[in-house]
């Protein structure tokens, strides 16, 4: 699969640090493994979006929008039932951007957070208006752009600021974390995802080979033996904390067929599903 890297394939301007591109599609994609060379924020209009990055994921509609940080990421684009299509403005910003923004409204903190790569916000009138003027900034020259765009760049992120801290702002520009604790991040937040040991590999920005090596040096065992262990962990939880049935879950946990769950379920914990749901 062809990895898509942005803004750089959308032919933008490439003398604009900030910038916006309307994006409308009517193919459906899964999956597609994604670079992103700026941060972006991806304001959804029709569709729905699904994003895994190494420490975090979500799937919107649009209702919401995602801010995420410059890397690699894995995107699925569904269209909308009524129009047909996925549309998507998508507003891409530099570190340096963010940094120029910090001093300058002297946002600096003490506070420890939580650093993420992508963050999920509910649209409200402000921003939607917000979304507005930036379609209608995209349809101007060049230099009136780059002028307007620095100001509306302040506008969303003190908006944003006031309602939601500035934690999200250092996740953009953190990168305190070793190579090591990246890799174990992003194996421990995706364990659940049904990931392929490709996408997995993509998201650690490595090689099918290298990911391997590097897994069982921190896990001291194989990727798929791993993955199912942790994921019958899950169903074992899921049969005794939240009553599910075997039926409901097998697909979720990973398995083709309920017959294989059940005997993998037994291999590990000695009974079938039902006796440990009943026990």
């Amino acid at each position: 699969m062809k990895i898509i890297t942005l803004p750089d394939e959308l032919n933008l301007n490439s003398s604009l640090s900030i910038c916006v591109y309307d994006y409308e599609s009517t193919k459906e994609i899964s999956r597609q493994q994604i670079l992103l060379n700026k941060n972006t924020f991806s304001f959804l209009q029709e569709g729905t979006k699904e994003v895994f990055f190494d420490n975090s994921s979500y799937a919107i509609d649009n209702s919401q929008f995602l801010l995420m940080k410059s890397g690699h990421c894995l995107m699925t684009e569904k269209l909308s039932n009524i129009a047909e299509q996925y549309r998507s403005i998508l507003f891409f910003f530099s570190n340096e951007d963010v940094l120029k923004f910090i001093r300058k409204f002297e946002l600096n903190s003490n506070e420890s957070f939580t650093f993420y790569s992508t963050y999920s916000f509910d649209y409200d009138f402000f921003i939607k208006r917000f979304v507005d003027s930036l379609l209608d900034i995209s349809k101007l020259s060049t230099s009136i752009q780059q002028k307007i765009l620095d100001s509306k760049f302040e506008e969303i992120m003190l908006y944003l600021v006031e309602f939601k801290g500035v934690g999200f702002l250092y996740s953009i520009i953190n990168n305190r974390d070793t190579q090591s604790q990246r890799f174990i991040q992003t194996i421990e937040s995706n364990q659940l995802n049904k990931l392929s040991i490709k996408e997995l590999s993509f998201l650690s920005n490595m090689s099918v080979s290298a990911f391997k090596r590097e897994f069982v040096k921190h896990f001291h065992s194989s990727p798929g033996k791993w993955f199912q262990e942790k994921r019958l962990e899950h169903s074992a939880f899921l049969l005794k904390n939240k009553s599910k049935r075997p039926s409901d879950i097998y697909e979720e946990i990973g398995y083709e067929n309920l017959s294989n769950f059940i005997q993998a379920f037994k291999i590990k914990f000695g009974v079938t599903p039902k006796q440990y749901q009943s026990s």
